[in-house]
């Protein structure tokens, strides 16, 4: 279902996949610095949860300003939240590199303004963070990171450029939110492997997104 998503003057385009049965949970995802919402990975995640019973929103935002992209994906938040066609008792932020960076944005400024209260977001998924810039690891981006109390799972490949593993494993040893890395094997930022076939590694990115995202509601609802 494709929907336009009020922001300021003008509109984010975005797309539901919407699951057979009524969803009580919904995950939002956006893209990286490139590209848009159609990018094969998110539309594959996408796809894969809406068959298990999430509602997934995915959305384009262009502009390589992370506060500018973090605005655009409270909007979305918002909107989701007060929409009357999905009554949803919570909702997961995803992105993919840059927009994990905004999603991770998000969720620090709602916590520490308040506007969270209700518990409507229920965690955080990093694909592929952009923890450093390639060759550039003295300057680390874990601030919003290290100020999140919600559950977050981060995805990320072994040989990624942006992530190296020890650093990132190290952010997270110091984080106080329940937190879980799940490493692609010698995968690189754009979670490409040699010798794997893409759908292949994009299965595994799919299967350990769901089976958290599970764990993480039936915790919460138990």
């Amino acid at each position: 279902v494709k929907v336009k998503i009020p922001f300021g003057n003008k509109y984010l385009d975005a797309i539901f996949s919407v699951p057979e049965k009524k969803p009580i949970f919904g995950i939002i995802l956006t893209h990286g610095a490139g590209g848009d919402m159609n990018f094969p990975h998110l539309v594959s995640l996408a796809t894969y949860l809406a068959s298990h019973g999430v509602l997934c929103l995915r959305f384009t935002c262009k502009g390589l300003n992370v506060a500018y992209r973090t605005k655009a994906f409270k909007a979305v938040v918002e909107y989701l939240k007060l929409s009357d066609d999905y009554k949803l008792s919570g909702v997961f932020l995803a992105g993919r590199s840059m927009g994990s960076r905004a999603a991770a944005s998000v969720i620090r400024q709602l916590s520490q303004d308040g506007d969270d209260d209700d518990g409507f977001i229920q965690g955080l998924v990093c694909l592929s963070y952009p923890l450093h810039r390639p060759k550039l690891q003295s300057k680390l981006r874990d601030e919003d990171l290290l100020l999140i109390s919600c559950p977050v799972l981060f995805v990320s490949g072994s040989a990624d450029e942006m992530c190296e593993k020890q650093l990132l494993e190290g952010v997270v040893s110091k984080m106080k939110a329940p937190k879980k890395i799940h490493w692609i094997d010698k995968a690189n930022h754009g979670m490409a492997v040699k010798g794997r076939a893409t759908n292949d590694v994009m299965e595994e990115i799919n299967v350990q997104v769901f089976s958290w995202l599970r764990e993480n509601v039936q915790l919460q609802h138990k």
